[in-house]
């Protein structure tokens, strides 16, 4: 019996574990894609039992798809969800159990850097199997025809443009089986909303100065240098030393505002990179943006900005207290307080708590999903100069 630990080669450690023993496979993952379900199927497991989420959201936001709990009960597996679910276990019969961090994604079995244990030790396996049994108890089932209707649902979103008030209610469908979020907080894990947080954006809201979705976040990057400071019209006085920041860009079809990055503020004392006089003759966008918000310890998705966590879905979760301004307003009974007046016609919105710990847990959601861009390749950009 062995227990070992693993840190890469995760698709060929589930296809061997399918090799070994398919004639049961229990899988939890709160995310699924369609193409990993596809070679999961071609190794033609037996008896295929799957917990996950059923948050609509995630659909939305193609972290997870619809067509691979679809493609799973055509063939007939049993395909059950819970809300909150982060937890990643792979069971092949009673033989040998996998507990990692990878999701049952294209991502997380390939490219995604991921750590975990594989055990083939009788007790570990029986604990794995407890676990299992444990939550598929408490799960909620679906079918074809809900998921069907879960489509609709999530197509008629998209096509009015994903608003944060659309009348297409992206609700969670997984069971509440006692770990619910409490109120206030979307945040799983510990999220420290004491610390001013604040969205910037890159662009601007005229469709045709928004990027399209299928950007990859590396070119803005590249053309922004956002990694390092972030270019501002006036000087950021707001902004403390220490603050969280992140980093969303203006996008087209559906417009809305997508946040690929997370960076620490340095503060409005940290002046040393804002354009001088000398500069302003010889280029044209410090002439429009003088000042930077400096940042460090920035972390970026590795995709397309379409893989950015959506600001309007933020607004619709949250509504009022999606930002501080909103949020104040709702306070002082102001009548229905439209969270997008918090931020209109700015280059930035300091965030509420709520909203804070919604886009920090959503934004983690979506770096063990499609990775971050590698500090490697980082280092390829420009730099400023030694202070």
């Amino acid at each position: 019996m062995t227990t070992r630990i693993v840190d890469d080669k995760w698709k060929e450690e589930l296809n061997d574990a399918l090799a070994a023993d398919s004639s049961h496979v229990r899988i939890i993952s709160p995310f699924i894609k369609a193409t990993a379900i596809r070679e999961l199927l071609a190794c033609k497991p037996g008896k295929l039992q799957v917990i996950t989420r059923f948050n609509l959201a995630d659909f939305a936001d193609r972290v997870s798809d619809v067509d691979a709990l679809r493609q799973l009960i055509k063939v007939g597996a049993q395909v059950r969800g819970i809300k909150n679910l982060h937890a990643k276990l792979f069971v092949f019969g009673s033989t040998r159990a996998i507990i990692t961090s990878a999701n049952l994604t294209e991502a997380g079995l390939n490219r995604n850097l991921e750590f975990g244990v594989i055990s083939e030790d009788a007790a570990a396996v029986d604990v794995c199997l407890d676990y299992f049994a444990k939550l598929w108890d408490k799960a909620r089932n679906v079918g074809l025809q809900e998921i069907d209707g879960w489509d609709d649902t999530i197509t008629r979103y998209r096509l009015r443009g994903g608003r944060f008030n659309d009348t297409a209610e992206l609700r969670d469908y997984g069971a509440d089986i006692g770990f619910e979020v409490p109120s206030g907080s979307d945040a799983a894990e510990s999220v420290d909303t004491t610390k001013q947080a604040f969205i910037v954006f890159l662009g601007r809201s005229e469709y045709r100065e928004r990027a399209p979705l299928d950007k990859q976040i590396f070119d803005e990057i590249e053309s922004r240098n956002c990694h390092w400071g972030i270019r501002q019209r006036q000087h950021p006085i707001s902004v403390q030393d220490g603050a969280v920041v992140f980093i969303g860009r203006f996008t087209r079809r559906p417009n809305d505002i997508r946040v690929f990055g997370r960076a620490i503020g340095m503060g409005s004392a940290y002046s040393e990179h804002d354009a001088t006089d000398e500069d302003l003759p010889n280029n044209d966008w410090r002439r429009e943006y003088p000042y930077y918000i400096r940042v460090h310890g920035a972390e970026f998705i590795a995709g397309r900005l379409e893989n950015g966590v959506s600001l309007n879905e933020l607004m619709r979760s949250k509504g009022a207290n999606s930002f501080a301004l909103s949020k104040r307003h709702a306070a002082e009974g102001k009548e229905n307080p439209n969270p997008r007046d918090a931020y209109r016609r700015k280059p930035k919105v300091e965030l509420a708590a709520e909203g804070h710990a919604w886009l920090e847990v959503r934004l983690q959601d979506a770096f063990e999903t499609y990775g971050k861009i590698s500090q490697r390749e980082l280092d390829t950009l420009g730099w400023p100069d030694p202070i």
